[in-house]
C-alpha cells in the first residue's frame, strides 16, 4: 500500500483506496465441482433415453438480451470438467458487451456431455453477466463524471471472488474484499465505542497498515470526523443535495464515498456532487442473470442424412 502522506490529488486517492486491478487469476474449481454434483451430470435420465452414447454435434450459446458478459472462464472450466474432448470457439470474453442475437460460444462434442453441462455452465455465465451488466449500467450512467462506481460485501456466500470480479467486468471498482481488507467503521461499531472520535482513534491506536473509513449520517458527524482525518468518510443515506453541502466540507485528502438509496435514476445526480465513489450494493445482491441461451444445432445423425438426401437428389 502506498503510504505517502501526499494524497491530495484524486489519481493518487484512487491509486490507494479503489481496486480496478483484475483479482487473482484462480478457478474455484472445487465449486464447479460441487455445482456439477449438485446436478447429477453423471446421471442425466432424459439424454440417455434419448440420446445416441456416440453422438456428436455443435452448440451455440448466444445472447438473447444485451449485456456485458462476466464468468466465460469459469463456463469454460464447466464444459471442460464434464467431458475433456469438448472444443469450446468463445468468440467473445469477459467484459465484452453483447447484443441479443449475438453468439457467444461455440462448441463440439458429445451431446449427451453437451447438455449434462449446459445448465451448470448457464448458471455461471448467466449469474456473473447480470452482474456485470448492472454495474455497466451504473458505470454509464456516470461516465461524464469522474466517480467510480463501487461493490460492497453483499455477495452471495462462497461466490464473493467471482462476483467481485464481474463488478470489476462491467467496469466497477472493488470495495474490500473482506474483513481484514480494510477498517469500515459504521453505526453499530460507533455505538460500542461511545463515539466517532473515539472509534476512529481507536482504529489509528490498533496500527494495522490498512485503511480506515468512518460512516456518517449527518453533517455534524462529517464535520467530526474531518477533524480526526479518517482516510475515507462514507456518506450514508444521505440526499444530493446534502452529499454536496458535505463535499464542499471535506478536504481532498479524504476521500468521499456515498451509499444508500442510490439507485439508476438517482446516480448520476450523486456523481455530479464531486463525491469519489459511490457504493451499490444492489450489483450484487439484487442484479437479475443476463438472459442467454445453449442450442445444439448440428448432430452427426443430422449431418448424415443431410448427405444422404443431397445424393439422392
Amino acid at each position: 500500500m502506498d503510504n505517502s502522506s501526499d494524497i491530495a490529488s484524486d489519481n493518487l486517492l484512487a491509486d490507494r483506496f479503489l481496486t480496478d486491478k483484475p483479482l487473482a487469476d484462480k478457478l474455484p474449481f472445487d465449486l464447479i465441482l460441487a455445482a456439477l454434483e449438485e446436478d447429477a451430470v453423471s446421471d442425466d435420465l432424459t439424454a440417455i433415453a434419448t440420446i445416441a452414447a456416440d453422438m456428436v454435434g455443435t452448440a451455440t450459446i448466444s445472447a438473447k438480451s444485451a449485456g456485458t458478459l462476466s464468468g466465460v472462464q469459469l463456463a469454460n472450466a464447466v464444459f471442460a470438467a464434464v467431458d475433456a474432448s469438448i472444443a469450446c470457439d468463445w468468440r467473445m470474453a469477459d467484459a465484452d458487451r453483447v447484443q441479443a442475437g449475438d453468439v457467444i460460444c461455440e462448441l463440439n462434442g458429445s451431446v449427451r456431455s453437451l447438455l449434462a453441462a449446459e445448465r451448470t455452465a448457464l448458471n455461471f455465465l448467466q449469474h456473473l453477466s447480470g452482474i456485470a451488466t448492472a454495474t455497466q449500467c451504473f458505470v454509464d450512467a456516470v461516465a461524464d463524471t469522474d466517480c467510480k462506481i463501487a461493490d460492497t460485501r453483499k455477495t452471495t456466500p462462497g461466490f464473493r471472488h467471482l462476483e467481485k470480479q464481474a463488478v470489476l467486468h462491467g467496469g466497477g471498482i472493488n470495495h474490500r474484499m473482506d474483513l481484514r481488507s480494510g477498517m469500515l467503521i459504521k453505526e453499530n461499531h460507533i455505538e460500542a465505542c461511545g463515539s466517532i472520535t473515539d472509534a476512529i482513534h481507536a482504529c489509528y491506536e490498533a496500527g494495522h497498515d490498512t485503511w480506515i473509513e468512518v460512516e456518517c449520517e449527518t453533517l455534524q458527524e462529517v464535520a467530526e470526523a474531518i477533524a480526526v482525518c479518517p482516510d475515507i468518510i462514507l456518506l450514508d443515506n444521505m440526499s444530493p443535495a446534502t452529499v454536496s453541502e458535505a463535499r464542499g466540507t471535506v478536504p481532498d485528502s479524504i476521500l468521499l464515498e456515498a451509499s444508500g438509496n442510490i439507485t439508476l435514476d438517482n446516480a448520476h445526480d450523486y456523481a455530479l456532487t464531486g463525491v469519489n465513489r459511490i457504493a451499490i450494493g444492489a450489483i450484487t445482491h439484487s442484479a437479475p442473470s443476463l438472459d442467454l441461451s445453449m442450442r445444439i444445432i448440428n448432430t452427426q445423425t443430422d449431418a448424415k442424412e443431410s448427405d444422404a438426401n443431397e445424393s439422392g437428389a
